[in-house]
């Protein structure tokens, strides 16, 4: 952890790719190369690299894994669903990070969190193989005291919150999502747990999220690669990073 001498320590930005390689894999052929935009997220002081390799393949690539590693030395937050095929697929790359996120195959994005509580039985061995080979494990769930208690019997020690809701919402409701991030984050921290966060955050809803004291980071993608466009991605990284450190 990077603790800032006047401060609270300082939040790290992992950044998703995903979306360079659905934009590629649109057209076919080799461009936009999300590794790439890897190499511009290192390049302008991201902290990590997140990446989705799904069932389907409907955007990172099994090659593509391999490419980001080599190119920066940012560490990879692997997001992967809990099948004996991605198990192995993590096993083989060893990332920094591996995040077990639900996945529905017809979803278009991950659209809610891991119910840890209801799949403990399934999930004990995929946890425990991945932390044996040293990689570090997340579970992507909802902030809700069952799915902490959930991720402590399993031994994850991280989790990421998901934002879906609190980014959705407005006026009190909003006020009502962001409370509850807050008290499920610090109950990860009394636990011995370190807490991520991620989904639906933008320019406009990261501040909040940001201030929240237990989080050691987030996880940014779709928004980053939408702006992008616009500005282009170190820009965008850039003014989320900003954005981030003004919150703290």
């Amino acid at each position: 952890m990077t603790v800032l001498a006047d401060g609270p320590r300082r939040l790290r930005l992992g950044v998703n790719i995903d979306h360079v390689a659905t934009v590629r894999n649109a057209r076919g052929g080799d461009h936009p190369d999300p590794v790439r935009a890897a190499e511009i997220v290192a390049a302008v002081g991201g902290d990590g690299i997140t990446a989705h390799l799904r069932e389907d393949r409907r955007h990172i690539r099994d090659e593509d894994i391999a490419r980001i590693q080599a190119a920066t030395n940012l560490p990879l937050n692997f997001e992967m669903a809990a099948t004996d095929e991605m198990v192995a697929f993590a096993l083989r790359h060893r990332p920094h990070a591996a995040c077990i996120v639900p996945e529905r195959r017809e979803e278009r994005t991950t659209e809610g969190g891991l119910d840890a509580a209801g799949q403990h039985n399934r999930l004990a061995p995929v946890v425990a193989r991945l932390s044996d080979a040293g990689i570090r494990v997340s579970l992507f769930i909802a902030p809700e005291p069952r799915q902490i208690e959930a991720a402590i019997r399993l031994g994850a020690p991280v989790i990421e919150l998901h934002t879906g809701e609190y980014a959705h919402a407005t006026g009190d409701a909003r006020a009502s999502e962001l409370a509850r991030l807050a008290d499920m984050a610090a109950l990860a921290a009394r636990n011995g747990i370190e807490s991520h966060a991620g989904h639906g955050l933008t320019y406009d809803n990261v501040q909040p999220i940001a201030a929240i004291p237990q989080l050691a980071e987030l996880n940014i993608g779709h928004f980053l690669i939408g702006e992008a466009i616009f500005t282009g991605l170190a820009e965008a990284v850039l003014r989320m990073r900003a954005l981030m450190d003004a919150a703290r």
